[in-house]
């Protein structure tokens, strides 16, 4: 017999307490209304100094800084496209970094899904998404770990995985296998940034609300998602932003090498 979940109420949005004050966060893939665009809104109200986003949107990216720069001041707020599928352009991210005193704090929020079995997953299906989701957080990881190092900062470096990776999914064997590399990258990339101060951890989503899955996904498939959920609901994208957030803060100084769980499942 299937048991219905209750939805539960969101809880009320948590005001900023300056966790982040002083830093320089970089944020990838974060036009737009997800969990990406949710940490650039958050690191802000927990008063980063700066904090520079980008995404591939050229156009939403220029929307997104005309909006966030109108609430919290041109001086703090700057976009710039980038593929994270070419090291030249994560590179010139972080240049841009450089310019506002240098990466604090990178987020690697970039991915992408699909759905193909693996009876019919082209070699293109598959290395699209391993190039983006699995490939470009190592490059970013390796961009921001080597100016930090040579910087002498102690930074931090949160990837967005997903509970996927831990999840068995039809249809999702290349994003699986993809996210499943990101907490493995996390794990690795923590012990050798270590010995210069610097920690990497990475939080594992699952259902997380905003407008463009809803376009994307039947009704029908997100009430089944949401029953999976303990809560009976979908997160909010700043419900994620929060824990990377903490994850990103001097609160979360001993974590290095984890994948935190913003979800019920973990199977």
């Amino acid at each position: 017999m299937t048991t219905t979940r209750p939805e539960q109420p969101t809880p009320a949005y948590v005001p900023g307490h300056g966790l982040l004050a002083d830093k320089v966060v970089v944020v990838t893939a974060a036009a737009g209304a997800g969990i990406g665009a949710s940490v650039v809104r958050r690191a802000l109200e927990e008063g980063a100094r700066a904090v520079l986003f980008s995404d591939t949107h050229a156009r939403r990216l220029a929307e997104a800084e005309e909006t966030l720069a109108a609430e919290f001041g041109a001086d703090r707020v700057r976009q710039q496209v980038c593929d994270v599928t070419d090291e030249a352009q994560v590179a010139a991210l972080l240049d841009a970094a450089e310019e506002l005193g240098g990466v604090d704090v990178m987020v690697n929020n970039a991915g992408l899904g699909g759905t193909a079995s693996v009876l019919e997953m082209t070699d293109e299906q598959w290395s699209r998404v391993l190039d983006i989701t699995l490939t470009g957080t190592f490059r970013c990881v390796r961009a921001a770990g080597q100016r930090m190092v040579a910087a002498g900062r102690r930074g931090v470096i949160v990837n967005n995985a997903s509970v996927v990776g831990w999840r068995a999914q039809e249809g999702q064997a290349h994003y699986a296998a993809a996210k499943a590399g990101v907490m493995a990258l996390t794990r690795c990339a923590a012990m050798d940034l270590a010995p210069h101060g610097i920690r990497v951890n990475a939080v594992s989503p699952s259902l997380a609300m905003h407008p463009f899955l809803a376009k994307v996904t039947s009704d029908e498939l997100l009430a089944e998602l949401k029953q999976r959920e303990a809560f009976g609901r979908a997160a909010e994208p700043w419900e994620v932003a929060n824990v990377m957030v903490f994850l990103a803060s001097d609160y979360a100084s001993y974590l290095t090498g984890e994948v935190i769980s913003t979800s019920s499942q973990h199977a």
